[in-house]
């Protein structure tokens, strides 16, 4: 099963996966912040990147699951905001480099590659003067190892060092997935450390809720990016309008009776 797939399948188990809230480590770095443009590298159902619309960002949402980019894209349009949301994983998805003020990684399910590509793109698609934030749990304060990883919004990957299997075999290891210490070592001297710590976190219901501590780093580019005058690969999967999003049920019947 290809990742998409996987995703979608995971995805469907549950009319919603997440809490449906914001995230707080993204309330807590982000708020006051001048608003640009962001990028959400794994949004998930949406609640995110709808906060960061709010807050006035011009918003690109990054997921590979179509089941969360429709849920994603409901409730965007429940909330009344706009957000281009981009059907891909972050190495296919084409971005340009150097472009967007807000890079937020919040959870994300980032596999290694042997080159480091996910880490340096992450950095290179920081615009000069924009912000890096990556977040993932603090897996040695588990509390709770019942659960289950999926997602691409807060992707709980792994419940303790060594990996977990699922009930159908499937075994996530979090030493496959791009961390925080792998991103903290990418920071050169181009960067300034703004905040790197572990924090605790409260959540209210949704796959997350077993986790009680973060990883944070947050960090802004001081020089110009290595990658800023690169073209994207190739156009965007941009789920603007219908396109790409499955017919709901209501409206296959509509289409079926005309």
């Amino acid at each position: 099963m290809d990742e998409h797939a996987e995703w979608d399948e995971r995805y469907a188990e549950s009319d919603r996966v997440w809490s449906g809230q914001p995230n707080g480590a993204l309330i807590a770095e982000v708020a006051g912040m001048p608003p640009g443009r962001v990028l959400d590298v794994g949004c998930g159902e949406g609640a995110d990147v709808i906060w960061l619309a709010q807050q006035g960002w011009t918003v690109t949402a990054l997921d590979v699951s179509t089941v969360a980019l429709a849920r994603a894209r409901d409730h965007a349009s429940e909330a009344g905001v706009k957000v281009n949301f981009v059907l891909s994983g972050l190495l296919d998805a084409g971005l340009e480099r150097g472009t967007f003020d807000l890079v937020a990684a919040l959870y994300p399910a980032l596999r290694h590659t042997d080159e480091h590509d996910t880490e340096g793109l992450l950095l290179d698609l920081v615009a000069p003067g924009g912000t890096l934030l990556f977040v993932h749990h603090a897996l040695d304060h588990e509390h709770d190892h019942s659960g289950h990883g999926h997602g691409q919004g807060q992707n709980e990957h792994g419940d303790h060092h060594g990996g977990h299997t699922e009930a159908d075999g499937t075994r996530f290891d979090p030493a496959d997935y791009v961390s925080v210490a792998d991103v903290s070592a990418r920071l050169d001297a181009a960067w300034t450390v703004d905040v790197n710590e572990e924090r605790d976190r409260t959540i209210s219901g949704g796959g997350g809720a077993r986790h009680v501590r973060d990883l944070i780093v947050r960090a802004h580019r001081v020089t110009t990016s290595r990658g800023s005058n690169a073209q994207p690969d190739h156009e965007l999967d941009i789920l603007e309008d219908d396109q790409n999003v499955p017919p709901r049920p209501e409206e296959e019947v509509a289409d079926a009776a005309r």
